[in-house]
């Protein structure tokens, strides 16, 4: 009998061989792969929140509860945002000295690290406000007039016309906003710190904000000019105007009795 040839492999057989030894070869490192960017960054602000956590057990749990809830020495923070924190912790008006009228602005004790930390943390309780980018509260291109108008109508009646500060009620006051962080007071704007309201989006744009923020820096810059003099710490007409009532009026007297001393005399003579 004539022995059976043996059957010729179909050229394409190699392919498919090939092609399935890469596929399961992919299939492999796909499952032992490390971890893609997507999970090392959830990874990695987990971690933060962790950090986060325990800054805040240490210094302010004691007063806005274990869980951010808020107790009688505190308000809650649920729903805050990261804003509020990086304002409030940024400015060295959280963790508070003391109760009072209204907490003051100090010496900052966190580093920004840390701040960062906290404020997200805070920001797992809730949804609330996200820290500002830089092109967002940065003044460059901003509208110097238009956030002058927008600060007249808005800012002034507390913080006077050109941000010097000023009191309010019941021992409260408007601090002064010379030389405070852009980011800060786009913060501020966005959160409503104490008794401030606040001016959200929806309420106040972006743009309308970078303007006030570039109005501020017009008329506190460094390289500010006053064209009136002296400036009365800014405080406006009323200031002014007492300031001229009582010195000018005082120095008028003053000159007006030497004048008559001195006619005096000299009749007597």
């Amino acid at each position: 009998m004539k022995k059976l040839s043996a059957r010729r492999r179909h050229p394409l057989a190699a392919v498919v061989v090939l092609l399935l030894a890469l596929a399961a070869t992919g299939g492999l490192y796909t499952a032992f792969a490390p971890a893609s960017k997507a999970k090392a960054d959830d990874s990695a602000q987990s971690l933060t929140i962790e950090e986060g956590k325990k800054l805040y057990q240490v210094g302010c749990a004691s007063c806005h509860g274990t869980g951010g809830q808020g107790t009688t020495d505190g308000p809650s923070l649920v729903g805050v945002g990261a804003a509020a924190v990086d304002f409030q912790v940024g400015t060295g008006r959280m963790p508070a000295q003391q109760p009072g009228a209204q907490v003051p602005r100090k010496k900052v004790i966190y580093t920004q690290p840390e701040i960062d930390q906290l404020a997200a943390y805070i920001a797992s309780l809730g949804a609330g406000p996200a820290v500002p980018t830089k092109n967002e509260y940065s003044p460059q291109g901003a509208d110097i007039a238009k956030g002058g108008e927008l600060f007249r109508t808005n800012c002034a009646q507390c913080h006077n016309i050109t941000g010097k500060g000023g009191a309010l009620t019941h021992g409260k006051f408007a601090p002064d906003l010379a030389g405070v962080d852009p980011k800060h007071i786009y913060e501020a704007m966005q959160t409503g710190p104490q008794n401030m309201p606040s001016f959200p989006d929806t309420t106040m744009s972006q743009k309308n904000k970078k303007d006030i923020i570039a109005y501020l820096n017009a008329v506190n810059g460094d390289q500010t000019e006053n064209p009136g003099g002296l400036e009365l710490g800014g405080l406006g007409p009323v200031s002014e105007g007492l300031f001229g009532w009582i010195f000018g009026l005082g120095a008028l007297i003053a000159v007006a009795v030497w004048v008559a001393a001195r006619t005096a005399k000299a009749k007597k003579s």
